[in-house]
C-alpha cells in the first residue's frame, strides 16, 4: 500500500475515534446487530447480482492496485530507449534475452512479438485488443465495487426500519427501546461509512490505474512499433518524449546519449547511432556474404 494510502486510512480512524470519543459514549457506536445487518445484505446482494468468479476477479484487481509498485511513464520511455539502441547494436533476437520482459506482462507480449518478426499491423492488431481487454475487465471490475458503494447505504436504511419496527413492537418495553434504537440509527452510519470511505474510493482508484495504465501500454505499444520499423533511435526519443510532462522530458536526449555510450564501450568501438546499419540490412549482408 502507498503511503499516500495509508496516511488516508490513519487520519479517517482518527477522526471517527475522535468524534466517538468526544460524545463520551465511544462503545454506543459499535452494534453486532446493525453491522450484521449492513453486511448480511451486502454478501446476499453481491451473490445474486455476479458469479462468484467475477467477485474473486475484483478483489484480485483491488489488492493488486493498492499493493502494487506503480511503474512510471518515464521509466518505460527509458527501457523503450534501450531497446531501440540495443536492437541496432545486437541486433532484434536480442530483446529476447532482454531484462525489460520483466517490467510488465504487456512489455513482455510486445517483445515476443518483436522477437517472432510481426509486422507493423500485426503488432498493433494484438496489442490493441490486449489493450481493450484489460480495459473491459477494470471496467466490470469498477463496477462491481461502485455497485457495492451504491447498495450499502440502502442496506443501512434497511437496518433502520428493522430497528423501528422493534421499537414500535416493544414500545411498552425500556428494554426493547434500549435495544432497537441503536439498530436503527447505527446501520444507516454502517451504510454510509461503507459507501464512501471503503467501496467508493476503491472504484475511483481503479478507474485511476486503469487510466494510467492504459497510457503506458499505449506508450510501449508505440515504442515496439517504432523498434520493429527501425526507426531512428533520436526520432523514437521525441515521439515518446511526447507522452511525458513537461518536467520529465527534461534530459531524455542526454538519457539516450548515455543508452548508446553503454553499448558502444560494451562493444569496444565507435558507433554512431544514426549511421548504424538496421537489422535488416545486417541480414541482408550476411546473405550475401554466404
Amino acid at each position: 500500500m502507498s503511503r499516500k494510502n495509508v496516511i488516508g486510512v490513519v487520519i479517517s480512524l482518527l477522526v471517527f475515534i475522535c468524534s466517538f470519543m468526544l460524545t463520551g459514549a465511544a462503545g454506543a457506536y459499535f452494534n453486532v446487530a446493525a453491522f450484521l445487518v449492513v453486511v448480511s445484505g451486502l454478501v446476499a446482494a453481491t451473490l445474486l447480482s455476479y458469479p462468484v468468479r467475477h467477485v474473486k476477479d475484483a478483489c484480485k484487481v483491488a489488492r493488486k492496485i493498492y499493493t502494487s509498485k506503480h511503474i512510471s511513464a518515464e521509466s518505460i520511455v527509458n527501457t523503450l530507449l534501450d531497446l531501440s539502441v540495443k536492437s541496432k547494436v545486437d541486433g532484434i533476437l536480442s530483446l529476447e534475452r532482454s531484462k525489460a520482459s520483466d517490467t510488465s506482462s504487456f512489455m513482455k507480449n510486445g517483445l515476443i512479438l518483436l522477437v517472432d518478426n510481426y509486422k507493423e499491423d500485426e503488432i498493433r492488431e494484438c496489442l490493441n485488443a490486449e489493450m481493450a481487454f484489460f480495459n473491459l475487465r477494470r471496467q466490470q471490475s469498477e463496477r462491481f465495487f461502485q455497485t457495492l458503494a451504491r447498495m450499502a447505504p440502502a442496506f443501512g436504511v434497511a437496518g433502520s426500519v428493522i430497528g423501528l419496527i422493534g421499537l414500535l413492537m416493544g414500545i411498552n418495553d425500556t428494554a426493547v427501546i434500549l435495544k432497537s434504537i441503536p439498530v436503527a440509527f447505527i446501520s444507516t452510519l454502517y451504510g454510509l461509512i461503507l459507501s464512501n470511505l471503503v467501496f467508493s474510493p476503491i472504484a475511483e482508484n481503479i478507474n485511476f490505474s486503469t487510466r494510467a495504465e492504459l497510457v503506458n501500454q499505449k506508450l510501449v505499444l508505440e515504442g515496439i512499433v517504432a523498434i520493429s520499423t527501425e526507426q531512428n533511435s533520436y526520432k523514437l526519443e521525441r515521439k515518446l518524449a511526447s507522452f511525458l510532462s513537461p518536467s520529465e522530458r527534461e534530459g531524455k536526449t542526454e538519457t539516450l546519449r548515455k543508452i548508446t555510450r553503454k553499448y558502444v564501450q560494451k562493444k569496444h568501438q565507435p558507433v554512431d547511432i544514426e549511421d548504424m546499419p538496421s537489422a535488416t540490412q545486417a541480414q541482408d549482408k550476411a546473405t550475401e556474404a554466404a
